[in-house]
């Protein structure tokens, strides 16, 4: 259970803080906390999907999706796929969608990234 994430995926220190809230792991919080993430993932990430399917992206769904991943991701220290999501969500409140297809596939990308480091903690 001391293993480190990959370099610059997570934040040590919010996985430290993490780990002292369940310092013996005996409530298994670590656990737990990824498996809601992942989850979490697992039901958004096909409503951005379909989100993206027409002619024009619906951006009700992008910011949705990506104001839920921004708050869950930073809390694992997934800090850069949450910057990434804080950008999505303004341009879709701004109503934005220039650039937001390689935002979004970025971000994608980044969740498979940020699954594979959190699953090497467990």
């Amino acid at each position: 259970m001391t293993a480190s994430p990959p370099a610059n995926l997570l934040d040590p220190e919010a996985i430290r803080r993490l780990r002292e809230l369940d310092p013996s792991g005996g409530n298994k919080l670590l656990e737990r906390v990824v498996a809601a993430f992942s989850s979490s993932l697992d039901r958004l990430l096909p409503d951005l999907a379909r989100a993206r399917e027409g002619d024009t992206i619906d951006l009700t769904v992008v910011r949705h999706v990506s104001h839920t991943l921004k708050s869950s991701s930073a809390s694992l220290g997934a800090m850069a796929l949450s910057t990434r999501c804080s950008d999505i969500e303004t341009l879709a409140r701004e109503g934005r969608s220039e650039g937001l297809p390689e935002l979004l596939d970025a971000m994608l990308n980044d969740t498979q990234q940020v699954r594979a480091a959190l699953a090497a903690l467990l």
